[in-house]
């Protein structure tokens, strides 16, 4: 029993009054759905498909067909059903080869609608090269002024004794004698529903149409050679920890005139013994004995510059936290300089001799303070 064939309108997937432009959208998006090479864990399900989409076009796409279709389907005006060959006018609607076969060359339906195979002119084509990634350590200083490195990156770079070419010098390349230069091959494989033909990248050359008979001594015919390169890396001061530099074009070179890659830097800050961070401000703790906090006094508080006089009011309690305006990180973005912020941290002394105790004695009784001393214990 033969099998019956799908609506051709239901095929492609458009209304039975769609435009010449509406069939073409449509089928090119099918074709390109169940293109055999786009399918390949289900090649024969994908070219019986294709070639049910093949046929609809075919038919839709001719006002003639189209226009015998509509009126007597796919039995034509006698009843034959799928079979049109012997109805004038509906001459090749069984099939698009000989005998009613299948021969159609899938690259040329992709590139009549697509312009190519966009695998080959990837192939043919120029390959940007390839980034390249590294890191740098500097000091927290060194982040907050700036300064410049010098780095040792491993990169391929071009063969100085071909130029790139990757023959030997004298030498050219040559046509691939496999595919004749075209970088494709056509194969013809023969089913019980005709002669199915298909394109394919060559292996020979893999796919650009050209081999290396004489390849280079120097870099054996890959054009390039691994060097080790040193490179000055300007850092911008205010960069902060995790923050990444890039270089343009001081990544690997290109492949048949594509331009090279980058190299991105990734920047490691080595912590501070007394700062710590956060965007353009620092913070510090500044230790401060119990009679600076209770008599009020003129310290000494580090900066990345070196030290600055502050005025600190007396009765100022632990804890206590003030700014010097702009003597924190210059932003990387040229936005003016942070602030640094300092917490004040009054020691309490841990070793008093015979008159200092009396001392505070004295000072607890005048501040009408009344508590019982326990034995002399060391705190640890």
């Amino acid at each position: 029993m033969a099998e019956t064939k799908r609506d051709y309108y239901e095929v492609l997937g458009v209304q039975k009054n769609a435009t010449d432009e509406e069939l073409k959208k449509a089928y090119r998006k099918l074709a390109k759905q169940y293109h055999p090479d786009a399918n390949p864990d289900n090649k024969e399900e994908a070219e019986k498909k294709f070639k049910e989409v093949n046929e609809a076009y075919e038919v839709l796409s001719d006002k003639q067909k189209r226009s015998m279709y509509d009126q007597f389907g796919h039995s034509g005006p006698n009843g034959y059903s799928n079979d049109f060959s012997g109805f004038s006018g509906f001459e090749g609607f069984s099939g698009f080869g000989g005998n009613g076969g299948f021969d159609v060359d899938l690259g040329d339906i992709f590139s009549s609608f697509f312009g190519g195979s966009s695998r080959t002119q990837k192939r043919n084509g120029p390959v940007r090269g390839r980034d390249l990634r590294t890191r740098v350590e500097i000091t927290f200083e060194e982040a907050a002024f700036g300064v410049t490195k010098e780095i040792s990156v491993n990169r391929e770079e071009q063969c100085d004794t071909c130029h790139g070419t990757g023959c030997k010098p004298g030498t050219s390349m040559e046509t691939c004698k496999v595919c004749n230069g075209t970088g494709q091959v056509r194969t013809t494989q023969n089913t019980i529903l005709g002669s199915f033909s298909s394109v394919r990248t060559c292996e020979h050359c893999g796919g650009t149409g050209k081999i290396i008979a004489n390849p280079c001594t120097e870099c054996k015919g890959r054009g390039t050679v691994r060097k080790q390169r040193k490179i000055k890396v300007n850092i911008p001061a205010g960069i902060d920890n995790g923050q990444i530099i890039s270089l343009r074009g001081e990544g690997e070179p290109g492949l048949r005139g594509g331009g090279p890659g980058d190299l991105y830097i990734t920047i490691q800050v080595k912590p501070h013994n007394v700062f710590t961070r956060k965007g353009d401000s620092l913070f510090c703790n500044v230790h401060i004995s119990f009679a600076q906090a209770a008599l009020g006094a003129i310290i000494q508080v580090p900066t990345l510059q070196g030290t600055e006089s502050y005025d600190l009011a007396e009765g100022t309690q632990t804890g206590s936290i003030f700014t010097l305006k702009g003597k924190g990180i210059k932003n990387i973005n040229g936005r003016g300089v942070g602030d640094l912020y300092f917490t004040v941290v009054v020691d309490v002394p841990k070793k008093l001799n015979n008159e200092q105790r009396d001392l505070l004695k004295k000072f607890a009784e005048l501040s009408g303070e009344k508590f019982e001393t326990g034995k002399r214990r060391k705190f640890f």
